[in-house]
């Protein structure tokens, strides 16, 4: 049963954190309750690479609700991955601001129930569930949005939620249009499996334009442009811990719904899909890239970052097959960076109490730790040899130029070299440039002497360098063979 005990885990916890016993019970629920998910995770996601079904796999009265296979797998395992280093960076970031015992029950019983609420994504069968526990997500984190209660975070949630339900029902629209063009084709179970098996059956108008819906719907939940306009609001106003994992993978797992529907779609004949995926995510990396030269805080630059990594993302999976592996290790590789960067920005904040870019200088003085954190992100996040992201870009742009796409590799290498200029400026500055006497009188204060960051911080940004380091050198086999059972199921 440890499927079930996997969803069972948050939702134990967050009646827990809800006990009053002392100001660090909530906090130490959260992160063993996330170090066990993870654990159970990391056995799964083992099991599927050795080719052994889980126990409820193997009861049919369980098959028509709960499916994992490589892709899935890969999903879980990082939502367990950066939930449980959010979690252990949360211990000392929140605490250092010094909330109310109530208002920290509350972070941390929402904290639970998002990490729930995206642990079910990748583990139900049904679209329709999906669907479902896709908009919990925007519940839940909507509230971690708006934790601090002020008219920023209160307008970026209220931006966040408008949003997402407006995506939310195109979205649903196109799950019905589906189950529509299901049935038209001789019906069949309505699960992930069934609908691959049915998909030669469909009319391809109806297909399309469900496919279409779903894009352009859930597109909005993943920040795609022209739909992005949430994300870098509601990235700069939450928590940095909740940025980790909206940016790190809240996105990526809304995306995996998108990628479910590729193998249909290739069901029929001229159903342009890929070609729809390359387009919007050749205009989401491009607007992305250029929007990251003018950006005034750093929460923000690292927010329109997710935004060109789902526009790469997809873009590897307009190529096709052969860069399937490549979009599913910069999946990877994307969640383990980003969720790093947001914590590298979290301890620039505890350190300068600003978040604009132009009233940090010196930041390296400042803080030693946090100082060479921002620069060792914001170097991963854009590509830096040999890092992890590196390795992935240069697959994608290598397959994209075997294919002879050489006017859409050029615009996305032009794309990637932008945004490395364009974050890496503005973090230059902020880490090494001499601090200003003009910076705004009510950050003076924070800025005077040293900062010592929280030792959890410290732990949690130690934890987030190991993958970003070591996955540019050298992917473990077990890791090597999950990423390739999850390619292959992006294909029929």
């Amino acid at each position: 049963m440890s499927i079930i005990v996997i969803l069972l885990l948050p939702l134990i916890a967050t009646l827990l954190v809800c006990v009053r016993l002392g100001k660090r019970w909530a906090s130490g629920v959260t992160v063993v309750f996330c170090l066990a998910d993870l654990i159970l995770v990391a056995r799964l996601a083992w099991l599927v690479v050795a080719g052994v079904a889980p126990a409820e796999l193997r009861d049919a009265a369980w098959s028509n609700w709960i499916a994992v296979d490589g892709l899935s797998a890969l999903i879980l395992l990082l939502i367990a991955l950066i939930g449980t280093t959010a979690a252990i960076y949360s211990v000392g970031y929140i605490a250092h601001e010094k909330p109310e015992p109530k208002r920290l029950r509350l972070y941390y019983a929402n904290y639970n129930l998002f990490i729930f609420s995206m642990l079910a994504i990748p583990v139900l069968a049904e679209p329709t569930l999906v669907w479902i526990v896709v908009e919990l997500t925007t519940l839940c984190s909507a509230l971690l949005v708006s934790f601090y209660n002020t008219r920023e975070a209160l307008e970026a949630a209220w931006k966040y939620v408008v949003l997402s339900l407006m995506g939310a029902g195109v979205a649903l629209f196109g799950f019905l249009v589906l189950f529509a063009a299901m049935h038209a084709g001789g019906g069949g179970t309505y699960t992930w499996a069934g609908l691959l098996a049915a998909a030669p059956r469909m009319p391809p108008m109806l297909l399309q334009a469900a496919f279409l819906l779903i894009l352009i719907g859930l597109g909005t939940k993943v920040g795609l442009v022209p739909m992005h306009t949430w994300l870098p609001d509601a990235h700069s106003q939450a928590p940095t811990p909740v940025c980790a994992l909206l940016s790190g993978i809240e996105t990526t797992s809304i995306l995996y719904v998108i990628l479910r529907l590729f193998p249909v779609m290739q069901a029929v004949p001229g159903s342009h899909a890929e070609t729809w995926a390359l387009v919007l995510g050749l205009i989401s990396a491009g607007t992305a890239a250029f929007l990251l030269l003018q950006v005034h805080d750093y929460k923000r630059l690292f927010a329109f970052s997710t935004v060109e990594h789902m526009g790469i993302i997809l873009t590897a999976i307009g190529l096709g097959a052969s860069a399937n592996y490549g979009a599913m290790q910069q999946i990877l590789n994307h969640s383990v960076t980003k969720s790093f960067c947001f914590f590298a920005a979290g301890a620039a904040l505890l350190a300068m109490g600003t978040r604009e870019i132009a009233a940090v200088r010196g930041l390296i003085q400042r803080s030693p730790a946090a100082g060479a954190a921002l620069i060792f992100g914001g170097l991963a996040i854009t590509g830096a040899p040999p890092l992890a992201i590196f390795l992935s870009e240069f697959s994608i742009l290598k397959v994209g130029l075997t294919q002879g796409r050489y006017v859409a590799m050029g615009l996305l290498a032009t794309f990637i070299v932008i945004a490395f200029f364009g974050v890496m400026a503005h973090l230059n500055r902020m880490v090494f440039g001499a601090p200003t006497i003009a910076a705004p009188q009510h950050h003076q204060p924070e800025t005077a002497g040293s900062f010592r960051l929280p030792f959890s911080c410290q732990l949690a940004l130690i934890l987030g360098a190991v993958p970003v380091l070591v996955l540019g050198v050298y992917v473990p086999k077990p890791l090597h063979d999950l990423l390739a059972m999850a390619a292959a199921a992006l294909t029929r």
